[in-house]
């Protein structure tokens, strides 16, 4: 199965449908022989006559080689039509000899292109070469000849080389394609469907560039240093010497190659960007993948190296650079260059630069002489933090383990223990000998034991055990307090008000202000945990926008501070919920897409940003985008064992298929997340919305007694943590649909008609148009032509002006089908009465809209009540006649 290629396979399609050739290019990898086998896969099941071409590398030097494999491919019958000489002819191919004798050059040139039109008066030819490049000239000659002869639309060519050339051996016209890397979430799908955890597939698609033959060799944790030193060999010594002084330097650029002396900079870069080894925009220079110039950097001779430093140390502009530089000459201990290290390690960390403040600190480190032991631990403990914001994973987890491995201190491998346990995400739950560690190691140090109790309530909440959550939190709080530490105290009273808000417990209010109340000053990696943005998020559930949003914007000027961490992503992701539910569509795209593009920079779990990504598509994008997104993100949450995105996941897809039409997928998917809830004590029905959709779910397929059992669930739950007005609204909406399927459209309008009135109050312009949605159904319903429309008609403005496009589709079908009468039938009257008219029994109607044979037969009852008919034969004539139709 082809991944992320579906744009590319219909250029493909396009181009040899109407005959011609496509040339595609790109590097070793990059999926060029699988698009090759697709496309051929494709014309053989079409009947068409398929002749592949794979030439090796050791084949370029025997002469017709691929013009025998060619001519062996081709049918005896086309072969026996042709003149006794060429036939001689084709005999010397096939045993890969030049056809020297008998006849002009010319004439035994044409023998090519008169057997391909031979073959193709049967049936159409599709030449397929894989590897071109190592094709041999003679037989590249021979078969570009044939391509040049014009041989019509019936004989076609695909061709794959590594570079953008070769397009010769195509029949015009000729379209050249690249291949490109494949994408974070296509990658993503072909890992996982080698049983790969969504949290590593995304970091592999930074470590191999997208290319899928390295991700996978990566992933199966096999050596792609082979394939990045064949990569390397292609290219010239000269080119090689400028990239290993780019593949030395974080940051390379053109300007500082040519600083560092090499001349011919420019044209190296352009020569190893033509081979694909580099991406040259600009002055920045990236090696494609990254692991091309680890392997060039270690190749080389340490001698070689050092003068490379050297060198690139006095070319440096940066005073930290050439510092750098200089240290990495050698490995030798110096404690005179480590601590100047460490002081460039900490005016970095004061500029925000994290991840080059930890890789300083580990060269200081690596350069401490043994008396200097102590300096070291602190130093790595630092450097191991400092990484962690910065997003560079393995340079924390290096930092820890390095101190872990050492003759420490308890507070310093508390503080390692702790890094390690961030760097699990949302996978806590996997952490338990490492969390029994830290325990172990704090003792009775409160200071030690604040931030483990913390990170343990977190463990318990995501994994919804929100008892043992509850307990953890306000160990954390005591620890703390007693620590002087208010900043790990704020952060665990608000994680302990968080509980109580999900267990539907008025007194977080109380919990959330002590919290805020607190001198506390959470970093920029911190700030997701503190009590400024979980106020952030409690004016979110209760619709208090404008709040939310301002509360938010300031928390990201001091998360951008940080520019890669796990705060920064979760105040984008939560710029990205209050931007959907205020009808701001687009900006909530492009929240949702930043955030996830941070996750996957820093390397966090997925499944958060994912969520987001689902409810932003649900609203301005795509159903079929927000599903899956939805299902990637049930995936992470369900490796992760993250309980709570989860349930929201969930929530998102069952959303997506219920609008999409597969009402009974959705209305099981939401089932699921409603039994989670149960499970977990959740009690709170603001924060994940799924009472209403189910609701309206099981109204559609006749459940009318459960629907109205959960939105009486709802309500009570809301009257328990007090009255928020816009649940009033979902509520209501979802009864105006559970009343119209039930025959009572008259309600359906006066209760759809004051949830429109509502939302508008609160400046929800997405949910005022839903509700004037359901008013427009339900006044069709009624037979109010005019009146539905007018409805619709106003919701589909309220979705256009919100830039809310899966919506104002489906209204716009919705404002169709008001000049169509349906009798005033419910969904699923519609349904039966359709199936009835198609000359189904009641008994297969029940089987197949799974419902029971009673509730089939009352819902038939109504429905003859409604058309004025009194039997089975009646109602057919009646449909015959009638322009009902059944529902999308």
């Amino acid at each position: 199965m082809l991944y992320g290629r579906d744009e590319l396979l219909a250029a493909i399609d396009d181009r040899l449908s109407a005959g011609g050739g496509v040339a595609l290019h790109g590097p070793p990898g990059i999926g060029r022989s699988a698009l090759l086998d697709t496309v051929a896969e494709l014309a053989a099941a079409r009947g068409e006559l398929v002749l592949r071409l794979r030439p090796a590398r050791g084949e370029r030097s025997l002469g017709y080689a691929g013009a025998a494999d060619l001519v062996r491919q081709v049918p005896a019958d086309a072969v026996a039509t042709l003149a006794p000489a060429p036939r001689h002819w084709l005999a010397a191919l096939r045993q890969g000899r030049p056809p020297r004798t008998g006849g002009p050059a010319l004439a035994r040139r044409l023998v090519l292109p008169e057997l391909l039109a031979r073959c193709a008066r049967t049936s159409p030819v599709l030449l397929v070469v894989d590897d071109a490049q190592w094709l041999d000239p003679p037989s590249a000659e021979l078969i570009a000849f044939a391509m040049r002869r014009r041989p019509g639309p019936r004989i076609r060519a695909i061709i794959a080389t590594r570079a953008a050339t070769s397009a010769r051996l195509c029949p015009a016209p000729i379209a050249v394609l690249g291949v490109p890397p494949l994408e974070p979430d296509d990658l993503t799908a072909l890992l996982e469907d080698r049983g790969l955890p969504c949290r590593i597939a995304s970091r592999l698609h930074r470590a191999s560039a997208g290319n899928p033959r390295v991700a996978l060799a990566l992933s199966r944790g096999e050596d792609a240093a082979g394939w990045a030193a064949e990569r390397l060999d292609e290219l010239p010594e000269e080119t090689k010497k400028t990239l290993l002084l780019a593949a030395l330097t974080p940051a390379p650029t053109a300007s500082l190659l040519l600083r560092a002396g090499r001349d011919d900079a420019i044209r190296d870069l352009r020569l190893a960007a033509a081979a694909g080894v580099i991406a040259h925009h600009g002055e920045r220079i990236r090696f494609t993948p990254p692991l091309i110039g680890t392997v060039l950097a270690e190749q080389v001779r340490a001698a070689d190296r050092a003068a490379a430093h050297a060198v690139l140390s006095r070319a440096a502009v940066d005073p930290v650079e050439a510092l750098r530089h200089r240290c990495l000459r050698t490995h030798e201990p110096d404690a005179g260059a480590a601590r100047a290290l460490a002081a460039a390690a900490r005016r970095c960390a004061q500029r925000g630069a994290d991840r080059t403040a930890a890789e300083l600190l580990l060269l200081a480190a690596g350069r401490c002489p043994h008396e200097m032991a102590a300096e070291r631990l602190d130093w790595l403990v630092t450097a191991a933090r400092a990484a962690l914001t910065g997003g560079a994973r393995e340079l924390a987890e290096r930092a820890a383990r390095a101190v872990l491995s050492a003759d420490a201190p308890p507070w310093a491998r508390v503080q390692a223990r702790l890094v390690l346990i961030d760097l699990a995400g949302q996978d806590l739950a996997g952490m338990g000998e490492m969390f029994a560690a830290a325990l172990a190691e704090a003792g009775a140090d409160p200071a030690l034991l604040a931030p483990v109790r913390l990170r343990l309530t977190w463990q318990a909440f995501l994994t919804g055990d929100a008892d043992r959550a509850a307990v953890e939190a306000r160990a954390a709080e005591r620890a703390a307090r007693r620590a002087g530490d208010p900043t790990t105290e704020a952060m665990a009273l608000s994680a302990l008000a968080q509980i109580h808000r999900t267990r539907g417990e008025p007194v977080w209010r109380a919990t959330l202000d002590r919290a805020l109340a607190l001198p506390a000053a959470p970093g920029p990696d911190w700030l997701h945990y503190g009590p400024q943005y979980t106020a952030a998020r409690f004016a979110l559930f209760d619709d208090r926008l404008d709040e939310a949003r301002a509360r938010l914007l300031t928390l990201l000027a001091v998360a951008e501070h940080g520019r890669i961490g796990e705060a920064r992503v979760e105040v984008l992701r939560s710029l990205s919920e209050v931007a959907t539910r205020a009808g701001r569509c687009q900006e909530a795209l492009r929240y949702a897409h930043r955030a996830a593009r941070a996750a996957q920079e820093a390397g966090l779990s997925p499944g958060p940003t994912w969520y987001t990504a689902a409810v932003a598509e649900l609203a301005g994008g795509s159903l079929a985008a927000a599903a899956g997104f939805a299902r990637r993100g049930i995936r992470a949450s369900e490796q992760e064992r993250d309980g709570l995105y989860l349930r929201r996941n969930l929530h998102a897809l069952g959303q997506a298929e219920l609008r999409a039409g597969d009402t009974r997928a959705g209305v099981a998917t939401l089932r699921r997340l409603r039994d989670l809830e149960a499970e977990t004590g959740s009690a709170d029905p603001m924060i994940v919305r799924w009472h209403a959709d189910l609701a309206a779910g099981l109204a559609a397929l006749g459940e009318h007694a459960e629907a109205t059992a959960t939105l009486s669930h709802a309500r009570a739950a809301a009257q328990r943590l007090g009255a928020v007005p816009a649940l009033a609204g979902y509520l209501d909406r979802a009864a105006a649909i559970v009343e119209s399927e039930s025959g009572r459209a008259d309600d359906a309008v006066q209760l759809s008609t004051a949830a429109a009135t509502l939302f508008e109050n609160l400046r929800q312009p997405v949910e005022q148009a839903h509700a004037l949605l359901v008013a427009g159904g339900a006044e069709r319903r009624r037979r109010r032509y005019a009146a539905a429309r007018v409805a619709i008609g106003a919701a589909l403005a309220l979705f256009l002006a919100a830039d809310a496009r899966p919506w104002a589709e489906e209204t716009e079908r919705a404002l169709i089908r008001t000049e169509t009468p349906d009798q005033g039938l419910t969904a699923t009257e519609l349904r039966i009465a359709t199936m009835i008219r198609d000359g189904a029994s009641n008994r297969e109607i029940a089987a197949r809209l799974y419902l029971s044979v009673k509730t089939v037969e009352a819902t038939l009852t109504r429905v003859y009540r409604k058309l004025g008919v009194r039997s089975r034969t009646q109602l057919v004539s009646r449909l015959a006649v009638s322009e009902i139709t059944a529902p999308d």
